[in-house]
């Protein structure tokens, strides 16, 4: 903490800019974890780079602890799962194991989509483990989406939403956020959508007619409490707000700051449809409209995101007044090149240094309008403001560098150099 008998130091912090001071906050915190209204702040930084937070725990060793605790219960939900032996991962998959082996029932939800680019010795491994049921959902039958969130429940009294993919480059080499839940109704909510889906998949598999919803919660209050954000629609539940629904709402009550980090920004569907990108106005409209009545938006996606045709639609976002876009470049590992890693994957916003969002939908079409995906809302001041130092950190790093209209970007290939 900041010592008050320090007077040119507290001068000197005073002159600096709102980012550089949450930088500068951040190393002098040492606490071992992070966690505001029961909800713990979970977080990996790439390996070989300066990004510190000793107050953050990352996602290998509070998966392991969730694992370890389980009594009755764990029902997991991914778009795929890519292990390397010795790897965290790998020992996240061994405390699996050993829940399975003491008599907790597992079941494991994969997206058919998503086992293309799984490797095949980790779908063996999970299968091996006791206890545990696989099942694969082609959820492109559903909505032409897939399974995009990233989720668990324990015992159906903890869960953990976040960009961090059942993936070992996921908690070593890529930038991504996350949530530990504690709080007994946002875990409900997130285990009545893994009962949908896991029931869906066996009336897909059977061809049978699947459970849809065409009731949900309107009465958004954006402002109070901490809430779930469900997508699609057709099967979100009638007691979750549908992130359609809810995100233009939320974005409409921002008064003077919106900071975010994603990994791709792009108001087009991420798939074709006979060869072409349908236009998704949603995302933008909503940033376009804050910054047209005076709020400051701050916006950090991936250097993946310099391709053709969605950089000329983030130069197009960028040339709006009070728009301000950087494009994060993390270095290669020192082990060599590794395909799909070394990348901003996380997914999370502040409004008004007060509200904070931290999901698993990247902001293109298909995710929040198809996909299955997960987003927590949290009203909490608190939370917001470790999730701006956060974004602080990275925003002022040397990986972060202002989009520059003029410039002719090299497209980044992830599966080589």
């Amino acid at each position: 903490m900041l010592k008050l008998n320090q007077p040119q130091k507290l001068k000197r912090l005073c002159r600096l800019g709102f980012f550089s001071l949450f930088s500068m906050l951040i190393a002098q915190m040492s606490h071992a974890q992070f966690e505001s209204e029961g909800m713990e702040l979970v977080v990996n930084t790439p390996v070989e780079t300066q990004l510190p937070n000793d107050d953050l725990r990352s996602a290998a060793p509070v998966w392991e602890e969730m694992f370890s605790s389980a009594k009755k219960t764990i029902d997991i939900a991914q778009f795929y799962v890519y292990n390397q032996p010795n790897s965290s991962l790998d020992r996240v998959l061994n405390g699996l194991y050993d829940a399975g082996k003491r008599g907790v029932k597992i079941r494991f939800l994969l997206d058919q989509k998503g086992v293309g680019i799984s490797n095949p010795a980790t779908i063996e491994q999970i299968k091996a483990i006791p206890n545990l049921e696989l099942r694969i959902m082609d959820f492109s039958k559903i909505e032409n989406g897939i399974i995009h969130a990233k989720y668990f429940i324990v015992d159906d009294k903890h869960a953990f939403v976040g960009s961090q993919n059942f993936d070992w480059r996921a908690l070593a080499h890529i930038h991504e956020t996350g949530l530990a839940i504690h709080q007994p109704k946002i875990v409900q909510q997130i285990g009545h959508i893994f009962n949908i889906d896991w029931h869906n998949q066996a009336q897909l598999a059977q061809q049978q007619p699947i459970d849809t919803f065409s009731q949900h919660q309107t009465l958004l209050k954006p402002k109070d409490g901490t809430y779930l954000l469900s997508s699609p629609a057709q099967v979100t539940p009638s007691e979750t707000y549908v992130t359609e629904d809810a995100f233009p709402k939320l974005m409409a009550t921002a008064a003077s700051e919106i900071n975010i980090q994603v990994m791709q920004y792009v108001p087009l569907s991420f798939t074709e449809t006979k060869g072409k990108r349908e236009f998704y106005p949603l995302i933008d409209d909503s940033l376009r409209a804050a910054a047209a009545r005076g709020v400051k938006v701050n916006l950090m996606v991936a250097d993946w995101n310099v391709k053709e045709p969605d950089l000329s639609w983030l130069k197009s976002l960028a040339l709006v007044p009070n728009i301000h876009i950087k494009i994060v470049t993390i270095p290669k590992s020192k082990q060599g090149f590794i395909p799909f890693a070394r990348v901003v994957h996380s997914k999370y916003m502040t409004i008004d240094h007060h509200t904070a969002w931290v999901g698993t939908s990247n902001w293109s079409g298909g995710y929040f309008d198809h996909s299955r995906n997960l987003e927590v809302v949290m009203n909490d001041e608190r939370m917001a403001k470790r999730l701006d130092m956060l974004y602080a950190q990275l925003w002022t790093s040397p990986y972060a560098q202002d989009i520059d209209i003029q410039k002719q970007y090299i497209k980044v290939n992830p599966t080589k150099e």
